[in-house]
């Protein structure tokens, strides 16, 4: 009987080092689909990045449109409360 617990004990120790090599290996998978996420992430990183610089520039130039507009709407003022001339000819 005392062979029998022996054994019993080596198999149990043999079953948790299984089990504890096919969680290590497991891990090794999850690094490889971590690794593909952080790439994708990184893609979407610059396409956020190109993307929030675009819209900037967009900003900048819907600003200056806006800047010429007032400089015009000024001048329109200007004209239309200007008296009328007379027509040559």
């Amino acid at each position: 009987m005392f062979v029998t617990r022996q054994h019993l004990a080596m198999a149990r120790m043999l079953g948790v080092a299984i089990v504890a090599a096919l969680a290590l290996s497991a891990c090794a998978t999850y690094d490889d689909e971590f690794a593909g996420i952080n790439s994708r992430l990184d893609t979407l990183d610059t396409r956020v990045q190109g993307a929030a610089q675009s819209a900037e520039s967009a900003n900048q130039s819907a600003m200056q449109a806006n800047q010429r507009l007032d400089q015009l709407e000024g001048r329109v003022q200007q004209l239309e409360g200007a008296p009328r001339r007379a027509p040559r000819g």
